[in-house]
């Protein structure tokens, strides 16, 4: 019982202290340093979302275009990643949908679709990978932690055969092996450590890592 209620006490203290304070819970976490300020944005784009968006939805929504969002407070992994490159005036949902419009042949049937659809391709791992691809952001998928640079992207599958993606951030794991993770599972955008916890199966580098 005593082992129970500690356990609850700290979840609760991680609830209401650490998610409204991603800084300051992960003060004692090693950073390493970023160069290119577009990648400083998108890292911090996503650390911004924790203890905002809360929730996971993967529901089709209508969103307008450009610009679309559905409410901050829930999302799907994607939403991760779509917000965090808006930060530095990147819209995934209009360059999804302008790649696809001229390719459709070239990105997954996964869906039956037989045309596009701007409420949801951008939204939809498979089509992130066949995009980021197509736009030689690709890089080798390996099991060296030294590979994964704050601000890369890196999509995962999941044992339930689901696919997920993810941004990798500036902050080290507590051993310093490798870089913390920012992502939605399925509570809400968090920052953890889950680099290797899947099946990688893509690694994408949307920025130069020194910049311009």
């Amino acid at each position: 019982m005593m082992q129970l209620k500690t356990r609850q006490h700290h979840a609760l203290w991680f609830w209401f202290f650490c998610l409204p304070l991603i800084g300051t819970c992960h003060a004692e976490t090693a950073t390493v340093a970023v160069v290119n300020p577009d990648i400083q944005s998108m890292i911090q784009g996503a650390v911004a979302q924790i203890g905002k968006t809360r929730f996971y939805d993967g529901a089709y929504r209508k969103l307008q275009y450009p610009g679309g969002d559905i409410p901050l407070e829930t999302g799907v992994c994607t939403d991760v990643v779509i917000r965090a490159l808006r930060q530095v005036d990147i819209d995934l949902q209009v360059l999804v949908h302008q790649d696809m419009r001229k390719a459709f042949a070239h990105y997954p049937n996964n869906w039956g679709l037989k045309t596009t659809d701007r409420n949801i391709d951008h939204r939809r791992v498979p089509n992130l990978q066949t995009f980021f691809k197509r736009q030689g952001k690709a890089l080798p998928v390996t099991q060296n932690p030294a590979d994964y640079k704050p601000g890369d992207l890196v999509t995962w599958r999941l044992p339930s055969n689901l696919l997920h993606i993810g941004i990798v951030s500036n902050y080290q794991s507590r051993d310093e092996q490798h870089l913390l993770i920012l992502h939605n599972i399925g509570a809400g955008t968090q920052m953890e450590d889950v680099l290797f916890e899947f099946e990688i199966t893509g690694h994408y580098r949307y920025f130069p890592l020194m910049g311009k």
